[in-house]
């Protein structure tokens, strides 16, 4: 089997009715254009391909400085799981409702889970990122036995760092219902409803968030698309939020 490999740019077979945005490299030189999978045949194309997983960004093209959703990544280091990634997915939950704001949960089809608080406004990366990383870290001080928000890798045995970085223009997210390319068999990325997360917590059923893509396509038909509202639900950062974690008063 040939090593995997991940790829930016658009290869030089890609034909011409895919449709591709310029994003400016950070070191400079020339751009580097993205594939749009914005219709079936582009992602049938992709998938022919053997592109088992797909990466995007939080933004949309042209506005490539405003994020669509905020992301919490939640990676469990050594001696901690899946579950306990749940209890800091509730921790951000309880968090946000202080605000009403509705956050959504989804399995990574790796180890972790990602929390989305969509935002669908125009708000930039500016403000979101350092929210992020604020509220990262208050939640470790809040929960030291169990959250660490600090980049470097030490220090992460049994705890669940999150990831506040993945809130940036230049960095990606594995996508809602991509495969995932780190076991033998591929799961999928898949949303879960915050009940079926507190049940796994509760049974202390990690296999119950593991969805092969079998499963995933018949959790489809019956429950729909989890992940919908990510996209559309429209949700400002409210002014005393941003003041209680030091963002500053800007407009969002």
């Amino acid at each position: 089997m040939a090593k995997h490999f991940y790829e930016k740019d658009k290869p030089r077979y890609t034909p011409p009715w895919v449709a591709t945005f310029p994003v400016p490299r950070r070191a400079g030189g020339a751009d580097i254009r993205y594939i749009m999978i914005n219709d079936l045949p582009t992602l049938v194309w992709c998938a022919n391909l053997a592109n088992l997983e797909l990466h995007p960004f939080l933004h949309r093209a042209p506005a490539i400085d405003q994020p669509t959703a905020m992301v919490f990544d939640l990676d469990p280091g050594e001696n901690a799981d899946i579950l306990d990634c749940g209890r800091v997915a509730f921790f951000l939950k309880d968090l946000f409702a202080q605000w009403k704001l509705a956050l959504f949960p989804k399995v990574s089809g790796s180890r972790g889970i990602q929390v989305y608080v969509p935002l669908n406004t125009k708000v930039t990366y500016e403000v979101v990122r350092p929210l992020a990383k604020s509220i990262a870290e208050h939640l470790e001080r809040e929960h030291p036995d169990l959250v660490i928000a600090e980049m470097a890798k030490v220090s992460r045995a049994g705890k669940v760092f999150i990831d506040w970085s993945q809130n940036s223009d230049f960095k990606t997210t594995v996508s809602v219902y991509s495969l995932r390319a780190k076991r033998p068999f591929p799961f999928v990325s898949m949303p879960v409803a915050w009940e079926e997360l507190d049940r796994a917590l509760s049974k202390k059923d990690r296999r119950s968030l593991d969805f092969s893509p079998g499963a995933a396509l018949e959790r489809i038909e019956t429950l729909g698309d989890l992940f919908a509202p990510v996209l559309k639900l429209k949700q400002r950062l409210p002014a005393d939020l941003l003041k209680r974690f030091s963002i500053g008063n800007i407009v969002c």
